[in-house]
């Protein structure tokens, strides 16, 4: 299992849009991936509705993690994508 922490900066969270792109790059990989926050509560990173429940605004810190065989690279290409502001 490979997992990073980050602190979401983008303006909106990870609402809507920026949780479309999200979930599109997370399908990308074979891997398991989740997506945890500060409240201990994690979804699959994967799944539309699961991202949106955790709520997650601008300043909040989540937890990525991916078990599987591209499981180094799903991590790093989520974080990339958040440290980038999902290209906005």
């Amino acid at each position: 299992m490979y997992q990073k922490e980050i602190i979401v900066t983008n303006q909106v969270g990870l609402h809507a849009r920026p949780a479309t792109f999200f979930i599109q790059k997370a399908n990308e990989f074979k891997s398991s991936i989740w997506i945890e926050r500060e409240n201990n509560k994690r979804v699959n990173a994967k799944s539309l509705l699961g991202v949106l429940s955790l709520g997650i605004m601008r300043g909040v810190e989540i937890m990525i993690s991916a078990e599987g065989p591209d499981e180094n690279d799903a991590v790093e290409a989520l974080i990339n994508l958040i440290s980038n502001n999902f290209a906005e």
